[in-house]
């Protein structure tokens, strides 16, 4: 399991707003057909950087739901969009929302429900 410390930076909270990252597109995950947006976001405050995957099911209402994890300098060339789900279900925590789990965000841990 990846072990990432926290470290207190606002970027931890689970409401916290994504104008305050810069953004980076890594692609569409098409395992199981879901089209998983899968993006790198920097934190502008602590520079830390997350992956972040999102995923909504247009002919299912309620269904958004995204996933954001911290990336090492060394892991984030080996991310892609067809293992970004592998890699958040190995970290020690994530931090998820969306209106699939009617949440802004929470803090969570292990298996991410995108199919």
């Amino acid at each position: 399991m990846n072990k990432i410390p926290q470290i207190g930076c606002a970027c931890e909270k689970p409401d916290y707003n994504y104008t305050e990252y810069r953004s980076s597109e890594l692609g569409i995950d098409h395992t199981n057909n879901r089209y998983g947006e899968v993006s790198f976001q920097q934190c502008k405050l602590c520079q830390r950087i997350w992956v972040h995957y999102f995923v909504e099911y247009e002919h299912y209402s309620k269904s958004g739901r995204w996933y954001k994890g911290i990336v090492s300098k060394k892991n984030r060339s080996q991310i892609t969009p067809e293992n970004a789900v592998e890699y958040l279900e190995s970290l020690e925590w994530y931090v998820y929302g969306g209106s699939f789990f009617d949440s802004t965000g929470t803090i969570g841990q292990g298996r991410v429900r995108v199919d």
